[in-house]
């Protein structure tokens, strides 16, 4: 690079001086003529820049055999001259000159740089933009000349991220980087030394961890299904009976999402029939039947019940189930599961399909639409609300606690899944099964029915005790145990035990995760 760079140097000290000698020559021949307009070392470069741009105004000629020589020199390269020129412009209009050059006026926006521009990217770069009027996405290949026009103003450039950043100069927020390729983290060679970089970074994964380094997030497209699909159509207290049909990615993430935050009732018994291939699943979180009730349903407690036989046998099942949930992997097969249950099966209950595409008429979950969202993807407002309760929790007990940036992936994940129920606190506390979003005056309203009804010793242990359950599910679903001493490296916890016997103080640690609404609203509002 540095021997380039001295090559071109030489050449344009050459060009500068050859140019000089010619100008040189014109002057001194054309001044010694009586009769020479040109009399002037000025007048000598009027006439090389007028000639040399193909201008040709004809107020200065030579009159001179040397200067006619001269002008004949000049007029040549004029040809050269314009053709590098065009070409110059042609090719900065075409490569990377150009949109550089757009990068380099819009500094003061929010960058949004994709490594790729396939349909994930495109559903999350227009969700973006619709969150974000102040957004700039930056696609980092160029577009396919085959693919269609978004509806939003973006930039082509086909450079890495280091470069992109470059000509941030850090102005204004952060450029977050998206890898929306399944592990692409690991394999895009964009994605090299990323941790360097003052970007944010939200890699897709299929793997179970959480962060890598400090700028580097990773999301799950399975767990941001099954986030929505909970989300948007919550269980509700009369269902009893929940079918899963497909139990592979898809499968896995929406029982798991169940298990942690399908919590709403000291009383409740719901039942889990999944079909499909459940041996992996079970070989991992092997401590499910010390609150589950394995392979059998009963009347006092959720069970968990796995079938090794086909869906289609199992009639009855169907028959009665208040909900059907079809998750299967292969989206065809999913949809070809559905027409069948229709076309043959009597069924009391709902079906919900997963679709990758938005279908009116059908009660469908997992578009990308639905799935690809800043809130999914970056989750802004659920990391506050994760690090609201730590912060609360801290403040509640009297031994020392870490801080949101000192606690460990699964820490993280258990701060996340209290936040994750906040719907659901807010359904029990409002009596109202209708709220599927979160909104600042629902919050209110929650926070205040809370208040009110804390004040009952019965009601505030309720509570409390609503809470315990779905702590102790996620440090079951994570292979914790009891243990005398908390320990992270055994993975025992002294409150891993039935809500009767927790000391008070560790019952009161329970209604961090309730009073945590009182903030957020604040926050909305």
């Amino acid at each position: 690079m540095k021997v380039k760079k001295n090559i071109y140097l030489c050449l344009i000290i050459i060009i500068t001086l050859v140019y000089l000698v010619l100008l040189t020559i014109l002057y001194c021949s054309e001044s010694a003529d009586d009769t020479a307009l040109i009399r002037t070392f000025g007048d000598a470069f009027w006439y090389s820049l007028v000639t040399l741009t193909t201008v040709g105004y004809g107020d200065l000629t030579p009159v001179t055999p040397l200067g006619h020589a001269v002008g004949i020199v000049f007029l040549l390269l004029s040809a050269g001259i314009m053709v590098t020129l065009l070409g110059a412009v042609v090719s900065f209009v075409t490569s990377e000159g150009l949109p550089f050059l757009m990068l380099s006026m819009q500094k003061h926006k929010n960058w949004y740089y994709f490594a790729d521009c396939e349909a994930e990217s495109n559903t999350l770069a227009a969700n973006i933009y619709k969150e974000d009027p102040d957004a700039l996405v930056i696609y980092g290949e160029k577009r396919n000349s085959q693919s269609e026009a978004l509806g939003f103003p973006c930039i082509y450039i086909s450079a890495s991220p280091d470069k992109i950043v470059a000509k941030k100069k850090n102005t204004g927020t952060k450029c977050k980087v998206f890898l929306m390729k399944e592990n692409d983290i690991g394999v895009n060679s964009r994605a090299i030394n990323l941790h360097k970089l003052p970007v944010d970074v939200y890699a897709r994964t299929t793997n179970g961890q959480d962060k890598l380094s400090g700028n580097i997030n990773f999301f799950h497209s399975y767990e941001c299904c099954a986030r929505q699909y909970w989300r948007s159509k919550p269980l509700c207290r009369h269902e009893n009976t929940i079918v899963l049909i497909g139990f592979g990615n898809y499968g896995h993430s929406i029982l798991e999402r169940a298990i942690l935050t399908n919590i709403i009732s000291i009383e409740q018994h719901v039942a889990y029939h999944i079909f499909g291939n459940s041996e992996e699943f079970l070989a991992i979180h092997c401590h499910l039947d010390r609150l589950f009730s394995m392979d059998k349903e009963s009347q006092t407690e959720d069970s968990l019940v796995f079938h090794n036989e086909s869906w289609a046998e199992n009639h009855l099942v169907l028959e009665h189930a208040d909900r059907i949930i079809i998750c299967d992997d292969d989206e065809q097969k999913g949809w070809s599961i559905f027409w069948t249950l229709n076309k043959y099966y009597k069924l009391a209950g709902r079906i919900d399909l997963r679709s990758s595409r938005k279908v009116p008429g059908i009660s469908y979950f997992g578009s990308n639409e639905d799935i690809y969202t800043s809130q999914q993807i970056i989750r802004t407002d659920l990391n506050r609300a994760a690090i609201t309760i730590n912060e609360i929790f801290r403040k509640s007990v009297s031994y020392p606690t870490l801080s949101w940036n000192e606690l460990d992936d699964l820490h993280r994940q258990s701060k996340i899944a209290a936040a994750d129920h906040l719907l659901m606190k807010t359904r029990i506390l409002l009596e109202d099964e209708t709220i599927t979003e979160l909104t600042a005056p629902v919050l209110k309203n929650a926070y205040d029915r809370y208040c009110l009804a804390k004040h009952s010793e019965t009601t505030r242990e309720m509570y409390r005790k609503i809470d315990h359950m779905r702590w102790l599910r996620f440090y079951i679903f994570y292979n914790w145990s009891y243990g005398p001493v908390r320990n992270d490296a055994l993975r025992q916890h002294p409150m891993l035990c039935q809500y009767e016997e927790l000391l008070p103080e560790q019952k009161k640690e329970r209604d961090a995760a309730w009073e945590l609404m009182g903030n957020i609203s604040v926050e909305l509002g």
